[in-house]
Formats: C-alpha cells, sequence, structure tokens
C-alpha cells in the first residue's frame, strides 16, 4: 500500500476539488447563457466544460506521479504530470477554436441580449469563483513543483481573461446596442487563450525532453559542490533534469589517484547530503574518478 506525504495528501486534495468547482463553474455559466443568449457566455461557458476534463487529467496524473518507484519505472512517475500538462494546453487551444466556431456563426446573425444585467451579474460570479481557485492551483504547484496542477491553474486564469472580456464586451454592446461586438470580443479573447494554451503546451513538452533545471537552481548546485567538496580536487560534467519535483543531478568528482575508496565515498555522501538539503526533491548520482580525468574546461574547482 502506498504511504502518501502531508503534500500529496493536499496536492490530491487540491486536484480533486478543481473538478468540483469547474462543475459548478460551468453551471453557474450556462445558467448566465440561458439568461441572455449571448454567444460570447455560450462560449464562456463551452471553455468551462474543458475545465472539468482538465480537472480529471490532472487528477488522474497526480494519483499516478505520486505513486512509488516500481521494476518498471525505478526513476519514479514524475512525468505523468508532464502529459496531463499537454494535454490541458491542447484542450485550451480545442476550446479557443470552439469559441471561433461559435463566434462566426453570431457574426453572421448578430442578435439583440435578453437580460444583460443578470446575466451579467451571474458570470461575474463564475468568474471571481475561477480567479480565486486560479491563484489557489498556480501557487500551490509552484510551492508543491506540481505542473499539473499549475497547468490547470493557468488553464483556469485563461477562462478568467476570457470572462472578464466576454463582460466587458456585453457591457459595451449593451451600452451602445451594437450586438456584433459580442462575437467581435468572443474572437479577441480566443486569440488570447490560444497564445496560452500555445505556451503552456511547449513549457510541458520542455520538460518532458528533459529540460535542465533552472540556471539559479545550478548555481546554487555548484555552490554547494565548492563547499562541501573538501578532499576532492574538482567536479566537471554536471548534468541536471527536472521531472515535476524531482531534480535529477549527477556529475563527475576528480579525487587523488591516492585517495581510498572509503574515503572517496565519504565525499560523496557529504556532497550529496549537502545538495538534497540544498535542493529539495534532489536525487543525486557521482561518479568518482582519478586525478587524470580532471577537465579544465567547465569544471568546479574544490
Amino acid at each position: 500500500m502506498t504511504t502518501l506525504t502531508p503534500t500529496q495528501k493536499k496536492h490530491r486534495l487540491v486536484a480533486a476539488a478543481s473538478i468540483g468547482i469547474a462543475c459548478a463553474v460551468l453551471a453557474i455559466k450556462y445558467a448566465a447563457y440561458l439568461m441572455t443568449g449571448s454567444v460570447a457566455l455560450f462560449s464562456d461557458a463551452l471553455e468551462s466544460i474543458v475545465n472539468v476534463l482538465t480537472g480529471v487529467a490532472a487528477l488522474i496524473a497526480i494519483r499516478v506521479s505520486t505513486s512509488p518507484p516500481d521494476r518498471r519505472h525505478p526513476f519514479g512517475h514524475h512525468k505523468a504530470e508532464y502529459f496531463a500538462a499537454v494535454l490541458e494546453g491542447a484542450l485550451i487551444i480545442v476550446a479557443a477554436l470552439l469559441i471561433f466556431h461559435e463566434a462566426y456563426g453570431a457574426l453572421l446573425e448578430p442578435r439583440a441580449l435578453t437580460e444583460p444585467a443578470a446575466g451579467l451579474l451571474v458570470n461575474g460570479l463564475a468568474t471571481a469563483l475561477n480567479a480565486g481557485w486560479a491563484w489557489v492551483l498556480i501557487s500551490r504547484g509552484r510551492v508543491w513543483k506540481s505542473p499539473a496542477l499549475e497547468g490547470d491553474g493557468r488553464h483556469l486564469l485563461s477562462d478568467v481573461i476570457t470572462s472578464v472580456g466576454v463582460l466587458a464586451g456585453l457591457v459595451l454592446a449593451t451600452v451602445t446596442g451594437w450586438s456584433i461586438l459580442d462575437p467581435l470580443l468572443a474572437c479577441l479573447v480566443a486569440v488570447n487563450i490560444l497564445r496560452i494554451g500555445y505556451n503552456l503546451t511547449t513549457s510541458s513538452m520542455s520538460q518532458l525532453m528533459d529540460e535542465a533545471a533552472s540556471p539559479a537552481i545550478q548555481e546554487r548546485i555548484r555552490e554547494a559542490i565548492k563547499a562541501n567538496a573538501d578532499g576532492a580536487l574538482q567536479a566537471h560534467d554536471v548534468r541536471t533534469r527536472t521531472a515535476g519535483p524531482a531534480t535529477f543531478i549527477e556529475f563527475h568528482l576528480v579525487v587523488p589517484g591516492s585517495m581510498t575508496v572509503e574515503a572517496a565515498h565519504g565525499i560523496c555522501d557529504r556532497l550529496e547530503d549537502a545538495i538534497e538539503a540544498e535542493i529539495e526533491g534532489a536525487q543525486v548520482v557521482i561518479h568518482v574518478e582519478p586525478e587524470y580525468k580532471a577537465k579544465h574546461k567547465g569544471a568546479v574547482e574544490v
């Protein structure tokens, strides 16, 4: 039976709560559409269906990613979250295309809005709920290094941007009587969420391709090596890759050829403890080499 850490339990709880909130927002937005007949509000509600699907995908990915390593996956299942983030990005793009489709029909046949004030209030409630939950997801996703949660939060943020644009357009359309503003604004918002979906997808794909840790984290690793490698000569070929909350680090440690295996092992233990204390979720592998293997370019001198 898998034993979850307190953080992992909170992780799953937040992901499950996202599904319930997405369903509530969908119901509120659809009610706003029924009240007004606005194609922009219909498109806004349409995007909320994607929110429900991505919430389910994020929860499944998080459950898989928190599973412990096994014989077939000795490095763990951390990358499962990136697949969910890629899916979320793709669904954001699909939602934008569906909005374009609905807006095109309304451009051909502009329609007058019914009960716009009430519809604006109802949709505003859903927007406020989405905005608050998007902030929770993005902030927790960053703290817990969860691409699935952060991706879900960014998706919700795109929904908030959509809703704010729709509300502004409906206010303007109501005041001026220009019904065509409703579908035109829906098209502009769709362009924006296309951009968000593209950025989310490409970012997640980079992580699936074993993108290196950020320059700031790499510098912290090098500083930890310098401060804790007494007895060694240098470290070189420092390589990193990230997978969700895990940062995999490996490098070659050059020691005097006369040093005993026990002494070299002691330095490695000290380095591993220091780096893992400095970088949360670090998993360190060190290859020990004799002094003639030293390199002069890009090495960390100790």
